[in-house]
């Protein structure tokens, strides 16, 4: 029987909108046979989920999504099967955590200063109560205030103006620090940078070889964002570099129109070799 498989996903550990302990659940129900938590910069959704699983449960890998930017551009790295109990791993998650509780702050400045967008206090201390709040949160206050008509517009016509280009973790570190605590990295979404960028042909190549000389060793080939001919391409660089391939939704509850499961694989295919070797890697 074909595996069923959705190795992206968030929980409210990040930015998503179902708690940990609802994500076994939501798995069977989407029929999925092996299934990830990769919150942002944080382990604590996948240790939540691990204590949780009894047998007859869909297969479980250990995951996490850490937020990446050099001179080159931004990335998203996933990590999956590392140890999260790891040193390495909790330390990463540490610096993350505390880049991404400065940029919250520069951020809610700068809406402040320049637009004289204001919360309450209240609202404030829960925001930063949060696990690791973000851009979405902002932009649902900013709804909420009337500031913006949606959480888009919130994100790309103000919050996204100010750019923050000094905290964040850099793709090497990450890379380095997944793989010490015996983890497979993997590039998310590959063909998406900053913003609305689009990353293709002689980019593309150039991009994959700096984070291979890193040590990455796969690429989401499979993205719900992902066309047929982004997917059939990106299987393509994944065989020339001898690349695993991964397949995720990106699934984020009720924060993006994104169901579980939807990761590009037609349902019914058999899963592609990069694919395969990526699950006999982690041991599934």
């Amino acid at each position: 029987m074909n595996k069923i498989i959705d190795l992206h996903m968030h929980t409210t550990v990040s930015d998503g909108t179902n708690p940990p302990e609802d994500m076994i659940r939501l798995a069977r129900e989407a029929a999925l046979s092996v299934f990830s938590v990769t919150d942002h910069d944080a382990v604590k959704g996948c240790r939540t989920v691990q204590r949780l699983l009894k047998a007859g449960d869909p297969a479980f890998i250990c995951g996490v999504e850490f937020s990446c930017r050099d001179e080159f551009g931004q990335y998203h790295i996933l990590g999956y099967a590392y140890d999260p109990e790891s040193e390495i791993i909790l330390g990463l998650v540490e610096k993350s955590h505390s880049n991404r509780m400065d940029k919250v702050r520069a951020r809610l400045d700068f809406l402040r200063e320049k637009f004289n967008f204001v919360f309450t206090d209240e609202e404030l201390s829960e925001l930063f109560s949060m696990e690791n709040p973000g851009k979405p949160h902002i932009g649902n206050l900013m709804v909420k205030h009337g500031y913006a008509r949606s959480r888009t517009e919130a994100i790309r016509e103000y919050i996204d103006r100010l750019r923050i280009t000094d905290k964040y973790l850099s793709p090497g570190d990450a890379i380095a620090g997944i793989l010490a605590a015996g983890g497979v990295p993997v590039l998310a979404h590959p063909f998406f940078g900053s913003g609305d960028q689009l990353i293709v042909g002689d980019e593309m190549v150039r991009r994959l070889r700096r984070l291979m000389d890193f040590g990455l060793q796969g690429v989401e080939a499979f993205y719900s964002g992902f066309s047929l001919k982004l997917i059939n391409e990106m299987l393509f660089y994944a065989g020339m570099y001898r690349l695993y391939v991964t397949a995720g939704s990106d699934y984020h509850g009720t924060n993006k129109l994104i169901a579980m499961g939807d990761t590009g694989i037609e349902d019914g295919v058999p899963l592609v070799p990069g694919v395969k070797s990526f699950l006999k890697r982690v041991g599934i």
